[in-house]
């Protein structure tokens, strides 16, 4: 025995499922909301608060406005005294050359892995991406940058930082190619193209949404880095921001001056603040694309 749906009943499941969806949605966000209000809105607003207060009220690291209004002192302070300017010229010049390096001949070479027959290229596939699991080698690598001259230089952290975030990439990358269809390419070398046009001019405008996901990434883990930093660079002249926020917060015998600090810390991250909300559109197409080629 069949039973059969009436029209109207019919009519009346989509808008169902319309109101369902919408619920469902409504409620995602307000539990996401809710979650983030604690963990990522309390947090900022420390941040915020405090770099505009006095030493004293700061100390207390409370969510209240600030009583007497210290905005400018302490930013003037920062940029001063915290040689704010030497970190931020340091860090342009070790992230923009590390992240267009890594993206170039990252996406260079997990083209080649992604086309090349199984076997040993596979191999230095996944040797590749082992590196996204295991630590840089700190001792060989500060013996290795000795010999080449290059230890406590900004070169030096450039390339360690390069050839270390290789890997990453290599591994976003290839996955990417696979799902990406051969005639493109092969049309190209009928026509003539050699393998380099071939990358410039199909490859390259085809990764451009996964690669720049990568290289957005990449600026953020290349300025935040302090770890490497500290052990590879030496001098307050080669410091990056991290650095120089490390050395203003403790330069103080008598206790950390939060308010100053806060200061810095929100000038450390304006930078990305500001990369972010002029790449956000490009970066959640590129993770919806990449989602799709995946």
């Amino acid at each position: 025995m069949t039973t059969s749906l009436s029209p109207l009943t019919t009519a009346r499941t989509p808008d169902v499922r319309r109101r369902r969806r919408t619920r469902g949605g409504i409620l995602k966000y307000t539990l996401l909301t809710l979650f983030a209000i604690p963990w990522v809105g309390l947090p900022l607003w420390l941040m915020l608060v405090n770099s505009a207060k006095r030493e004293g009220e700061a100390a207390v690291l409370s969510i209240g406005w600030p009583k007497d209004w210290a905005f400018v002192d302490n930013y003037s302070a920062v940029i001063n005294e915290g040689s704010y300017f030497t970190g931020l010229r340091n860090t342009l010049l070790v992230t923009v050359p590390t992240v267009l390096v890594v993206v170039l001949l990252g996406s260079m070479a997990a083209w080649g892995y992604a086309r090349s027959p199984r076997g040993r290229s596979q191999l230095f596939f996944y040797i590749s991406a082992l590196s996204v699991l295991l630590p840089p080698a700190i001792i060989p690598t500060i013996y290795l940058l000795s010999e080449m001259q290059l230890d406590g230089s900004l070169f030096g952290y450039a390339l360690m930082t390069a050839g270390t975030r290789m890997g990453a990439v290599i591994f976003l990358t290839t996955g990417f190619i696979r799902g990406m269809p051969l005639e493109l390419e092969e049309a190209a070398e009928i026509d003539g193209a050699s393998r380099i046009r071939t990358y410039f001019s199909v490859m390259l405008p085809l990764l451009r949404p996964i690669l720049f996901v990568g290289g957005v990434l990449l600026v953020i883990n290349v300025w935040n880095d302090f770890f490497f930093a500290l052990l590879l660079l030496r001098g307050s002249e080669n410091a990056t921001l991290p650095l120089t926020l490390y050395s203003f917060a403790t330069s103080s015998f008598v206790g950390i001056k939060w308010n100053l600090v806060f200061a810095h810390v929100v000038m450390t991250s304006l930078p990305l603040v500001l990369v972010y909300l002029v790449a956000q559109r490009q970066v959640l197409s590129g993770l919806t694309e990449g989602g799709l080629k995946g």
